[in-house]
């Protein structure tokens, strides 16, 4: 049995966060009702590489989910939303700040109709403060959390990922299996908001905000750990980056390249005088290293014990051992996309990982199953379609 099977979600969203953290419980055995608007659904259907109109984003946010597309404009809409959420565990929601009340499906009101319920709200910015009705995308958070200046040296830069939609997505999943945790143990669910913004700054903080977190006036600053372990080290016919940590690592790396008398060098015969010395002893080994090629680097650098990875392509993240043996990724095919790759979810239980979920659903591909479900026969169905109440 999957950890979260009997648990179900009914999610209300757009574009990725609330998308990825809902995939992610259903991957885990929740059973996940995503609803759409009538029109063109979730608009993340529509962006990037795509086949028979569904995106590979898309497919790869939604997996494991039944589609039902709904008119939330419409009152009956709003009261077949609600019948879902009657006897649902959770709602999760990324529209900002006051549109689900405005819908008439505030968490006070479900809750109130379903005690049980765990309502998470994901917001850009929160619910107060001047950006709380502020849009709110991945680009935007992440100048706003510190991303951009964190990664860029001599002017900000973005990490070109979708990270805190991402960052978002988890924290979400956690904040919900903790609320059904201690629903398990009081039988009352409970109203949570998490912000974008929150769960950027919160993952980045630890080592991207390191020195702005002591603040006497005596600390001693030294260089980040950014500006000492990230560094992209270019060879003859590509790049690979070094972690070298430790005295016998550093030694590790001058043996590989052929520059053993570097650690007679008063300049860099200890950590301490590396680090003030570091461009000196950069430039010397960069000097060396674009001399060699990349499996040439590599040979020397693992024969030396010393931590270090050659800078993959895309492909090659694919097809190298390792993912392999892991069994990281699998083929599967997708009624509407055909021939699709899929990553598994990383946590593996008692050894195992767990078995794919559903390929993502087509838009409104449920619509009428889950109607049924809730009373509706295929008359009333006919009506609410030709009504543009549901699609």
């Amino acid at each position: 049995m999957k950890p979260l099977s009997g648990i179900t979600i009914i999610e209300f969203s757009t574009m990725v966060t609330a998308s990825f953290a809902t995939m992610m419980m259903a991957e885990q055995g929740a059973r996940a009702i995503k609803v759409e608007p009538v029109d063109e659904g979730d608009p993340m259907r529509g962006l990037g590489t795509q086949k028979g109109e569904m995106s590979g984003l898309f497919a790869n946010c939604n997996r494991g989910k039944e589609s039902i597309s709904i008119n939330l404009k419409d009152a009956t809409g709003v009261d077949i939303a609600r019948r879902l959420i009657q006897k649902a565990d959770v709602v999760i929601s990324n529209f900002r700040p006051g549109v689900m009340n405005a819908l008439g499906l505030g968490s006070e009101d479900l809750r109130e109709e379903n005690p049980r319920l765990v309502f998470m709200a994901v917001s850009g910015f929160g619910t107060k403060g001047p950006l709380s009705a502020a849009p709110a995308y991945d680009p935007i958070i992440q100048a706003h959390a510190g991303f951009t200046a964190t990664q860029g040296q001599l002017q900000p830069e973005f990490i070109r990922n979708l990270m805190c939609d991402k960052i978002t997505a988890y924290s979400a999943c956690q904040a919900v299996t903790a609320a059904l945790f201690q629903r398990s143990q009081s039988g009352v669910g409970q109203h949570i908001d998490l912000s974008m913004l929150d769960a950027g700054l919160f993952f980045l903080f630890p080592d991207g905000f390191m020195q702005y977190t002591l603040l006497d006036d005596d600390i001693e600053k030294r260089p980040l750990l950014a500006d000492l372990i990230y560094n992209l080290t270019l060879t003859k016919d590509g790049a690979v980056t070094i972690s070298a940590l430790t005295d016998d690592q550093r030694e590790g790396v001058a043996k590989a390249v052929g520059l053993e008398s570097l650690g007679e060098d008063k300049r860099f015969n200890s950590y301490r005088n590396i680090v003030k010395n570091v461009e000196a002893y950069r430039e010397i080994l960069a000097a060396r290293f674009i001399e060699m090629s990349t499996d040439e680097v590599m040979e020397g650098l693992v024969a030396n014990d010393v931590p270090c990875a050659r800078c993959h392509t895309h492909a090659q993240v694919l097809s190298q051992q390792q993912v392999v043996a892991n069994g990281t990724t699998s083929e599967v095919v997708h009624p509407i996309t055909g021939k699709m790759r899929v990553v598994h979810t990383p946590a593996m239980f008692d050894g195992q990982r767990l078995p794919l979920a559903a390929s993502a659903p087509g838009h409104g591909q449920h619509t009428k199953a889950l109607l049924n479900e809730l009373g509706f026969d295929t008359d009333n169905y006919d009506v609410l379609k030709s009504s543009g109440i549901v699609g």
